[in-house]
This record gives structure tokens, C-alpha cells and sequence, in this order.
């Protein structure tokens, strides 16, 4: 298991081509599913656990791993199936979500595979909103589920939408305002928009950046300046279809939409993608997801791009 996860380092250089890798797992029967290698730290085989009293139910213990402890967790469970039996026998996928490391327990590891964001869809309509996918993909002909893993862990720790009132934007300086966000994740469109309600900032939804980057197209098609529909992009950078970084790079190759003020939020942390930000020429990075650092973050740009003053006062658009 450890070759497997050898030169994931090298991997990442496939982020910023609409590319990246996928390891495919199992959670004890047929159905495959996938997690993005990037968010992998290791997969190792269930180490002791040591139960949690009154812990959440998919939590099935902790682990000590190199000095450091990790909550494990039942995926099958979190998405609503059977638990994970023998976990003895079975896997530990070691993933930083958030700003936090955690380790899913898993039935089986098959492999990574090289993919291309245009290959991964989103979830067919007819799943409803209740179900546990941000995308699919079909690999050797069967469908392989992408879990929404920010959903799982929302729905353990509970969605906490707390802001300083002093990054709150003035009644007559919002009216002006409205704010585009692109993410896969219904949990996560919730967070940044329940964040941005705080601090009085409309948004537009989309589900990927195939559909901002139309959303945004649609904005200029009569010739109006992108500024008189949207004063800034928050943009996930794992989407279905067209991913983040790509989603940067076509705005910024059209004279239309190159002014844009753009701002990736991702749970995808660390220098790699605090470098690919400049590189792509987005203005900023923040990691998901903390409402207080976003609101402030969303407040600091509104005001580097003069869209609202210092003071408060009315600004002209």
C-alpha cells in the first residue's frame, strides 16, 4: 500500500491541467468510489482503535499515529450503509479536510487512476439532494461515486456560521454588490453563502466552474462589463468538469472577464496551492472553511478593489 501512495508529490503537478488522481476504494460491496490523491496522506492498514465514549455514531475510535492523534471514521456508515465489518482486516484512508487530519475507514483500496476533470460529472438528477455525491465518473465501465466528504464531516461536527460584525458591509454599499460562487458541494455553497448573508452580501450559485465560467460568459454577452453583474468570484477548486485553476486561467485569457477579482476557497491547503494561485493569476487563497477567516478575507478584497471604503460610506460603482 505504501508504493502506491509513493510520489504523490509529482502527482500534483497534474493540478492546473484539468488533471488529477483518483484512488478508487470499496466500503464492502460492489460500488466503487473515489477520493482525490491530493487530499490523501496515506492508506494503511486499521491500525488499534481505541473507542470514543458518546462519540458520534460513524466515529468508530482514534488512533495514535507518529505522535499524533486521528479520529477514525465509518464511511459506509456515514453515507448511510451497513458498517464496516472485521475493521482489523479492512483500511484507513489518512485525509487533511479542512484545515483537519482525519482517517475514513474503508472495506478496500483498489488503485489511483490519472484523470481528467471533464470526465468527472456531476450527480445525475435523479439522486435527489439527500444523496452523499459531489460527482461520478465511470471507470472500466462501471460508475465509480465521488462521496462529498465536506457533507459527512458537516454533518458530524455541525455547520457553525459565526462572523466579526466588523467585516458586515453597509446596507447601502451591499445593494450594490453580488458575489459569484462556484463549488460541487451542496454543504459547501451553504457555508460560503450563509457567510456571505452574515456580513449583507448577495451571491449567485453554480455547481462546477463549466458553469460559472457560462454564468459569467452570459454576463458580457451584450457587451456589459463584467463589474456591472459580478465584483467578485469565490471559487472551489475541485469541480466536476472544469476545476478551479482552469476556471482562473479561461477568465483571465478573455479580455471580458480578465478583471474579475477571483478568490479560491478549498479545502486543498499547503504551498503547492498557494503557488498555483500566482501562477493561474487568482488573487487569493483561503482555505476551507472557517466563516470568521472568509468573511474577513471577502471584506479585505471588497476594499483592495475600492468596491467598498474603510469608512463605510457610499461608494460609486
Amino acid at each position: 500500500m505504501a508504493g502506491m501512495m509513493e510520489g504523490v508529490d509529482q502527482r500534483t503537478k497534474l493540478v492546473g491541467e484539468n488533471r488529477f488522481e483518483l484512488l478508487l476504494f470499496g466500503l464492502g460491496g460492489s460500488q466503487k468510489y473515489g477520493i482525490n490523491v491530493f487530499k490523501v496522506q496515506e492508506v494503511i492498514q486499521c491500525p488499534p482503535l481505541t473507542s470514543v465514549p458518546k462519540a458520534h455514531r460513524i466515529v468508530r475510535g482514534i488512533a495514535s499515529m507518529r505522535g499524533r492523534t486521528i479520529t477514525i471514521m465509518d464511511l459506509a456508515m456515514a453515507i448511510g450503509k451497513r458498517p464496516i465489518e472485521n475493521i482489523q482486516d479492512q483500511y484507513v484512508i489518512v485525509t487533511e479536510y479542512n484545515r483537519t487530519t482525519q482517517g475514513f475507514l474503508v472495506g478496500s483500496v483498489d488503485r489511483i487512476i490519472n484523470m481528467n476533470w471533464k470526465d468527472i460529472l456531476p450527480p445525475p438528477k435523479a439522486v435527489g439532494k439527500n444523496n452523499y455525491m459531489t460527482a461520478v465518473t465511470k471507470i472500466d465501465d462501471k460508475l465509480v461515486e465521488i462521496i462529498d466528504v465536506e457533507k459527512v464531516l458537516s454533518e458530524m461536527i455541525g455547520m457553525v456560521i459565526e462572523v466579526n460584525q466588523e467585516q458586515t458591509v453597509s446596507a447601502e454599499e451591499a445593494k450594490e454588490l453580488k458575489l459569484l460562487v462556484a463549488d460541487d458541494s451542496m454543504v459547501a455553497r451553504k457555508q460560503v453563502k450563509a457567510t456571505l448573508d452574515k456580513i449583507g452580501l448577495a451571491c449567485d450559485l453554480a455547481k462546477n466552474g463549466s458553469e460559472a465560467l457560462q454564468m459569467l460568459k452570459t454576463a458580457v454577452a451584450d457587451g456589459k462589463p463584467i463589474s456591472e453583474t459580478y465584483d467578485l468570484l469565490i471559487s472551489d477548486i475541485e469541480m466536476p468538469e472544469m476545476d478551479g485553476y482552469t476556471l482562473t486561467t479561461e477568465i483571465r485569457a478573455d479580455e471580458r472577464l480578465r478583471s474579475l477579482p477571483i478568490m479560491l476557497h478549498t479545502s486543498l491547503s499547503g504551498t503547492f496551492n498557494s503557488n498555483m494561485v500566482k501562477k493561474v493569476g487568482a488573487d487569493k487563497f483561503v482555505a476551507k472553511f472557517d466563516a470568521m477567516e472568509l468573511s474577513k478575507e471577502v471584506h479585505s478584497m471588497l476594499k483592495e478593489y475600492g468596491l467598498i471604503k474603510d469608512d463605510t460610506q457610499t461608494i460609486e460603482k
